[in-house]
């Protein structure tokens, strides 16, 4: 019987043996294992192909050493006063170049054992720094050590900025590498001293050395040395002229390390008096860092975009300046502190004082603190009630008042009886400011002082018209400065110029277009009264041996004392108090710091010509209509206000007087000219001292306006004994 070739069937029921794996195959897990050691020898090699491409590209790209050491970091500014002095320079300070060979040892092992010890080993970028500070990082579970290079903190310095993001951070790796590739560990580390940033502006050893201890850095010892480096980690808490104690610890920290590095031995970290480290005395800051302070900020809106060096020409005379901040610290009560602004006839800032110490203090009182302007404020309160028809000399009576519950009063209790609107501003007359306010409408002495610049939040409760509403100085020498351009609205600046450092012109101060605020006979009537103020009431001590005009204010309690006034074209404000504004013995707006303006203004106006006021009004011809119609206004008023007193949309109707509308005309037609305000006499003068002829004070007839009676002409009026100046003079 034949055979069969076919494959015998298995067997029902037993399963069909597995072939048996040859012991040379490899397992799923071991070829997984190859793929990614392959993969990764790939990637590895890629990466660092790519790497190679890179630092080949940026090490051609770089520029050379001589460029790099002039390359700068942060913009520098040069501040010049109006005549073209330097004032001082902000920005980055990099003193000299120092090269390498004249580094002292001492500075070189300093830097390099706290920053990075392996300088001298790895090729830019070191791989066990990084690993060393990602131990220390899963140990304490904070960064606590970087593991950034010298090289690599050139590159940031140089080429980058301080963001903390992986594509910075890769970029750095690159250049560091790059860095070291083209340049020697000398000339890194040479470039690294000369422009690593050690705080207060000084970039470099050299700017180091000389502004903590007054010399240059091939002098450096090894104490100051340790300091020096300690600063780079924490510049400003470090800093050896901010805190002194902590300059020391760090520098502790920093032998300790480079005793550790074998930089030092133990015997010179232990024979080392950090202590005894003499620091450089510090550079006084004059008051003009004030000025400085309120005008640089100013740049970010004249000038967005430019990071250029530049030179900033602005408007500070320093001679008025100096003669500013003598008159302030001459004159400022004991434990009290001072403020002044001055302007120009166009708004320019020819002296600003915040304080009677810069260094001491750097709070700018002129332009930041607000507080309450006394009597100052009547400005408003007059010139609203002379735009609303009333003449300096109308007839108001001086007795006690009370508007909505509150009743003010005069100082010492006396009360002047019936008297002319310019006695009552000339003495302070509280109670008469309190009634006009009332009449005009406590709104519209808010809207005129909006009108003339006050930018502070202010009330219109009766009590306003005696200045409850906090100010700040620079405004109301604003306002002031108003007045003296003849009712114009002033606006103060700082700037004249920016250019760059060879003459380039970026920036220059236009003029605004003249803004009428209140018509002209509106600003004579208010100057004569201002005038009148400082030649026979409470500002007498303004006096100047010159037309003067200005009004004192003194807060109750006496916390705070103001004069401001003008003179041949300049307008200056002063203010004297307690920064916590508690009662200063003595202070009067008449007393200390009119004789402070008066100080300062005898020497500002000395070269100027003497210029006499222009108080003769001519009025508009609705203004010499009976007096029922004078109290309307003129037609088609020429300010609109809403109704919180802001001014709306000014414009200025003023319509000269002529002939046949009431003003008076000489034989041949023409105007006749006012002649100066008519002088009092001696019964008058009982009156506005409250003596009314021996009665006692107080008995007054009717309150009301009146028609003045020309009083005698020939005498001029005396200062009453006591002045108003106890309350809100």
């Amino acid at each position: 019987m034949a055979r069969r070739d076919d494959p015998r069937r298995p067997q029902r029921g037993r399963p069909t043996p597995a072939p048996k794996a040859s012991a040379s195959a490899p397992s799923a897990l071991g070829r997984w294992v190859k793929r990614a050691f392959v993969w990764g020898i790939g990637g590895v090699l890629l990466f660092a192909a790519i790497m190679g491409v890179a630092v080949a590209m940026t090490e051609r790209s770089l520029p050379s050493y001589e460029k790099l050491k002039s390359t700068q970091t942060g913009q520098m500014i040069v501040v010049r006063a109006a005549d073209g002095t330097e004032i001082e320079t902000l920005g980055p300070s990099y003193g000299k170049w120092v090269p390498y060979a004249q580094i002292p040892q001492v500075m070189k092992a300093a830097m390099v054992s706290v920053e990075d010890r392996r300088f001298n080993e790895h090729w830019g970028v070191d791989p066990l720094g990084i690993a060393r500070s990602v131990w220390v990082r899963v140990e304490s579970g904070h960064w606590r050590q970087g593991g950034s290079t010298i090289t690599q903190q050139l590159a940031r310095n140089i080429f980058l900025n301080n963001s903390k993001t992986f594509d910075r951070k890769v970029r750095e790796i690159v250049l560091a590498l790059a860095l070291e590739q083209k340049f020697s560990k000398h000339q890194i580390l040479e470039l690294y001293l000369n422009k690593v940033y050690f705080g207060g502006g000084a970039y470099g050893i050299d700017s180091a050395s000389r502004k903590f201890f007054g010399h240059p850095a091939e002098g450096i010892a090894l104490p100051e040395a340790a300091i020096i480096a300690g600063l780079v980690k924490a510049p400003s808490r470090y800093s050896p002229t901010a805190d002194q104690q902590a300059a020391v610890d760090r520098a502790k920290v920093v032998l300790g390390v480079m005793q550790s590095a074998g930089a030092i031995t133990a015997s010179e970290a232990a024979g080392v008096d950090l202590k005894a480290v003499k620091l450089a005395a510090e550079e006084g800051q004059n008051s003009a860092r004030y000025f400085t302070d309120w005008a640089l900020p100013q740049l970010d809106i004249l000038l967005p975009e430019n990071d250029q060096p530049i030179e900033v020409w602005t408007t500070l005379d320093l001679g008025m300046q100096r003669a500013a901040t003598t008159a302030i610290q001459a004159n400022v009560p004991t434990g009290a502190q001072g403020a002044m602004v001055s302007l120009d006839r166009d708004g320019a800032v020819l002296a600003m004082v915040g304080g009677t110490d810069y260094v001491t203090s750097n709070y700018n009182r002129a332009t930041d603190a607000v507080r309450q302007p006394g009597s100052a404020w009547k400005l408003f309160v007059y010139l609203a009630a002379l735009e609303a028809g009333y003449k300096p000399g109308d007839r108001v009576v001086d007795e006690p008042v009370t508007i909505d519950g509150w009743t003010p009063r005069n100082s010492g209790g006396t009360y002047a009886g019936p008297i002319d609107v310019r006695t009552a501003f000339a003495y302070s007359k509280n109670t008469v400011a309190a009634q006009l306010g009332n009449e005009v409408g406590f709104a519209s002495v808010a809207g005129m002082a909006r009108r003339f610049g006050i930018t502070t939040p202010i009330n219109t409760l009766p009590s306003m018209v005696l200045g409850t509403s906090d100010v700040r100085v620079i405004d109301m020498v604003r306002a002031f400065a108003g007045v003296q351009a003849g009712g114009s609205a002033i606006t103060p600046f700082g700037i004249r110029k920016v250019t760059t450092t060879d003459g380039q012109v970026l920036y220059e101060h236009k003029v605004d277009p003249p803004q009428n605020l209140v018509p002209s006979y509106v600003a004579a009537e208010i100057t004569d009264l201002l005038q009148t103020a400082v030649n026979i009431g409470t500002g007498r001590a303004a006096q100047i041996g010159r037309p003067v005009a200005g009004k004192t204010g003194t807060t109750s309690s006496n916390k705070d004392g103001w004069f401001l006034g003008f003179s041949s074209g300049i307008t200056t404000g002063v203010w004297m108090g307690r920064d916590d504004a508690k009662t200063v013995p003595g202070l009067q707006g008449g007393t200390a710091p009119a004789r402070a303006f008066a100080l300062y203004m005898r020497f500002a106006t000395a070269k100027r010509p003497i210029q006499k006021f222009d108080t003769e009004v001519t009025l508009p011809s609705w203004q010499l209509e009976p007096d029922n119609e004078a109290m309307m206004g003129p037609p088609g008023n020429y300010v609109y206000v809403d109704e919180q007193g802001n001014l709306i949309d000014p414009k200025h109707v003023d319509e000269p007087a002529r002939p046949g509308n009431g003003a008076p005309v000489d034989e041949g037609g023409g105007l006749v000219p006012a002649g100066p305000p008519p002088a009092a006499n001696d019964d008058f003068l009982d009156r506005a001292t409250g003596r009314q002829n021996g009665a006692p004070p107080g008995t007054t007839p009717p309150r009301g306006r009146q028609n003045a009676a020309p009083p005698a002409t020939g005498q001029r009026p005396a200062a009453p004994p006591q002045q108003d100046g106890l309350i809100e003079q």
